[in-house]
């Protein structure tokens, strides 16, 4: 795992984008197709901006995998992730192969389904951010290390659900859905190459106790320190309660 540390949110998310663009243009060229999996939230905005805008891809040989959404919570929601990556990602880019998570749907038959067509071969890179609980996708701790399943239903803790109300998504934490369904850890960890987007101050204590501390299902996100193929984007702000030793270990220009 390679930390990369930038001065601001937006140098931060041209870099990440340039590194997922590379990454996309390769598969396609070697494999004649990309299989990617995509985040959403406050903290993928600027990347995926600068993602749709990327020169030389060819979306139309991209199939897109979903993260995470919420269970019962309709796409005209204004959180629905669902709702995220057709206007953010989806429509923007011109991709026209994609496998939605619907949240409105039975969420059992949900997981078997898109997990039996996300499992069937290889993801090229997977994008992900990291929650200020640390979590991965929705894998809030204490998260599940184990199993092989691709998707998962899961129960939200507070801390996420409060994360959500202070992002905007919602006015109150009575209304944000308790549970929802997630790419497991062990499913992110099979792609190829995973690109960590993770600015800001609010998410620094998280930061802090995912590559500090152990590597341990209480702090869901350490485990991408497990991955060789892994790059986490921090700015200023995100990095700042790292350590020296942290830094001159991890970090890179």
């Amino acid at each position: 795992m390679i930390l990369r540390i930038f001065k601001d949110k937006s140098s931060l998310s041209t870099a990440a984008a340039e590194q997922a663009a590379s990454a996309i243009r390769r598969a396609i060229r070697d494999r004649g197709r990309a299989r990617i999996i995509a985040a959403t939230g406050t903290s993928q905005l600027e990347f995926l901006d600068v993602l749709t805008r990327a020169e030389k891809v060819d979306w139309h040989r991209v199939e897109l995998f979903h993260l995470d959404e919420y269970v019962g919570l309709p796409i005209t929601h204004p959180a629905s992730f669902r709702k995220y990556l057709l206007e953010r990602l989806i429509h923007k880019a011109g991709i026209t192969k994609y496998h939605l998570l619907d949240g409105d749907a039975d969420p059992g038959e949900v997981v078997r389904h898109i997990g039996k067509l996300l499992s069937a071969e290889p993801v090229d890179v997977a994008f992900a951010g990291i929650g200020e609980n640390g979590h991965l996708a929705f894998n809030d701790p204490p998260a599940n290390f184990q199993t092989e399943e691709p998707y998962l239903l899961v129960n939200l803790d507070e801390a996420c659900r409060r994360q959500q109300v202070g992002e905007a998504w919602f006015t109150d934490i009575s209304e944000v859905p308790r549970q929802a369904i997630s790419v497991s850890i062990r499913q992110i960890l099979k792609s190829n190459e995973i690109i960590a987007v993770v600015p800001e101050a609010r998410k620094a204590h998280a930061v802090k106790l995912c590559f500090e501390g152990e590597i341990t299902p209480m702090a869901p996100a350490s485990i991408l320190r497990t991955h060789p193929a892994t790059t986490v984007y921090l700015d200023k702000d995100s990095a700042s309660l790292l350590s020296p030793v942290t830094l001159a270990a991890l970090s890179t220009t």
